[in-house]
């Protein structure tokens, strides 16, 4: 009968004294697992009559919640628990197991490496904040107000006032301006960081990107050197045979401007999707900073000259590093990051 069973076993956990874990442990193999006998007793009790379940069932519930009060109890008073006694058999003399190594994102590996790139050419880092007002982002760089010129970088704007807009920057060029607000001829400087524009998302295309700006400012200084320079900054970035184009281009804060492209490194040059089957991917625009910007800046422009680029690191990586999809870099897909364990630097 299962009434005698359960009085049965309500007796012998009444009884139960135990003196060591072990006594615990054998408590809960005895009762409490899968084949122990509570569930046993349980597994008789679906065989009973209608009206024996009516009277068993409270009581089987009671005994089972006995049962693990009883156990959870020993437990507690000596400490044993599986895991415990498991972990105790162990062989604590075997060497630990190693942590796991994380990597750097591709886009901070691929900053890191323009940065020292243009650190050996004398170039200095500057940073800067990411929310601006309208003067740093658009009207010292010769954007004025109801310009067509600032449909091109389409933003969010943060707070909307009278005579001077805060907004998220759309580009790190507010940088340029505060380096050559604050001192004096020469400058050489990188301006890397986060920007924002209000851009549909695509394979090509985000909300926010990473610029890496640059800006040279001296007296003398030529268009033949802003080509020698990012020349030889592709040569290293991509290494030797990369070839290089300049196509004449528009840009409010620089005169004359240009576009910068790369032969495709996915496809080769054969054609792609990346480089929309051109062969050329386009990778940064640059030009000779307009007299108009120096002036702004309270910079002599009848003495001084200088050049300026910018480039999204996005793009940088994704012909470093054969990547077809930029979204691929917010997308927090550990499947994608683990592939650059082996660029830790």
């Amino acid at each position: 009968m299962l009434q005698d069973k359960i009085t049965q076993y309500t007796e012998e956990i009444k009884q139960f004294a135990p003196t060591s874990s072990a006594d615990v442990e054998n408590f809960r193999l005895k009762f409490l697992v899968s084949k122990g006998i509570v569930k046993n007793l349980f597994d008789e009790f679906k065989t009973v009559s209608v009206e024996e379940k009516r009277v068993l069932g409270m009581v089987l519930n009671e005994f089972k919640q006995f049962a693990e009060r009883t156990y959870q109890e020993a437990q507690e008073k000596f400490g044993a628990s599986k895991a415990q006694v498991q972990k105790s058999e162990g062989d604590l003399t075997l060497p630990g197991q190693g942590l796991k190594l994380g990597s750097r994102h591709p886009l901070s590996l691929a900053r890191k490496e323009i940065v020292e790139i243009f650190k050996k050419l004398g170039f200095i880092v500057s940073e800067g904040p990411e929310i601006e007002d309208d003067w740093h982002n658009f009207s010292a760089l010769n954007f004025p107000p109801e310009h067509p010129a600032r449909d091109m970088q389409d933003t969010f704007f943060i707070k909307k006032q009278e005579g001077n807009d805060i907004t998220l920057r759309t580009h790190t060029s507010s940088v340029q301006v505060r380096l050559m607000e604050a001192g004096k001829p020469p400058f050489r400087a990188i301006m890397p960081g986060r920007v924002y524009r209000n851009e549909a998302i695509s394979s090509r295309a985000h909300c926010f990107f990473h610029q890496v700006e640059g800006l040279y400012v001296d007296e003398h200084v030529s268009f033949a050197d802003l080509k020698q320079t990012l020349f030889h900054f592709v040569q290293e970035l991509y290494g030797e045979g990369t070839k290089v184009r300049f196509r004449p281009s528009y840009f409010p804060f620089t005169e004359p401007s240009a576009e910068m492209d790369i032969s495709c490194t996915i496809c080769k040059g054969a054609g792609c999707q990346l480089c929309k089957y051109s062969g050329w991917v386009e990778i940064l625009g640059c030009g000779m900073v307009d007299p108009n910007v120096l002036d702004n800046c309270g910079i002599d422009s009848t003495k001084y000259s200088g050049f300026a680029f910018g480039m999204g690191i996005e793009r940088v990586t994704n012909l470093k590093y054969e990547i077809k999809d930029l979204r691929l870099f917010s997308e927090n897909d550990v499947r994608f990051l683990s592939q650059f364990e082996s660029e830790i630097i």
